[in-house]
């Protein structure tokens, strides 16, 4: 039983060397490049960009006492995938394997229940109740299928991000605001980097090696969480767009949106008076 969680019983090994910086961090790059890059971008990302955080905003929204607990529900349920990813990268061990990928499951889920429209809900599904215990039943079911092939999960998991771009391409075709085009587009752009260095990483890691450069895991990790800070206010604007569309949100970027680097939020043109 305690062989699940010693170092490197895990099914997955990534390309960069074990313990070449570290006796005690078997992938030193994977884990600090997720630490300090994805779990603070992601964090700083959910903390001061989501609606309940902004300024003329908060007041609006904390009266929407669902929206706040679906809102914490998907912070802790993101930082804990952080936590979970960073101790399977630092042990390789069987059991932070299948952490680090029931965690990124079930932060899908918690995505999905809270914030997938209510217009794409399955002609069966009358309400988000009913949509809330779909999810959690193939949650579950997924999550004890996970224990037969651990390593088959990350390419189920990477495939749920086609299904999102879908979603984003339909919500496009509906919606002339260049801002929220050009949101997804750079969205889109920094995703498509990330999972090119996650497909590097598997598939060509002895090119790597040769030439001494197998780092394009923790590249993974950077670009991802940069396209989560794309992603997370896009979904949010659409979410509002259909269920409080009296709130009239609006896309803006921090400190300005003819800066070069820029902090995307979700803004909302109804006064605050009006809440």
């Amino acid at each position: 039983m305690l062989s699940i969680f010693s170092y490197l019983s895990a099914e997955v090994d990534w390309c960069e060397g074990n313990f070449e910086r570290s006796t005690i961090i078997a992938e030193y790059y994977n884990t600090s490049c997720f630490w300090e890059t994805r779990d603070r971008t992601t964090l700083f990302s959910l903390f001061l960009l989501i609606p309940l955080k902004l300024p003329g905003v908060g007041g609006c929204l904390h009266g929407e006492p669902f929206l706040s607990f679906r809102t914490l529900l998907t912070q802790s349920a993101l930082f804990l995938a952080g936590v979970f990813s960073m101790y399977f990268h630092m042990t390789l061990s069987y059991v932070g394997q299948l952490l680090d990928e029931l965690s990124i499951l079930w932060t899908l889920a918690v995505a999905y229940s809270f914030w997938y429209p209510k217009v794409y809900f399955p002609r069966c599904i009358k309400n988000r109740k009913h949509f809330l215990w779909l999810s959690g039943v193939i949650t579950v079911v997924s999550t004890l299928m996970s224990f037969i092939k651990p390593a088959f999960n990350a390419y189920v998991l990477n495939c749920i991000a086609f299904h999102l771009l879908y979603l984003t391409w339909r919500e496009l075709k509906k919606c002339k605001d260049k801002r929220v085009h050009r949101m997804a587009a750079v969205m889109v752009m920094w995703w498509g980097l990330a999972i090119t260095s996650w497909i590097a990483d598997k598939w060509l890691c002895s090119l790597w090696q040769t030439i001494n450069f197998p780092y394009f895991h923790s590249f993974w990790h950077v670009l991802i969480a940069i396209s989560l800070l794309y992603c997370c206010p896009l979904v949010i604007y659409f979410n509002i767009t259909y269920e409080m569309p009296s709130f009239k949100p609006k896309l803006e970027y921090w400190p300005s949106n003819s800066w070069p680097v820029v902090v995307p939020y979700v803004a909302l043109e109804q006064p605050h008076k009006q809440c």
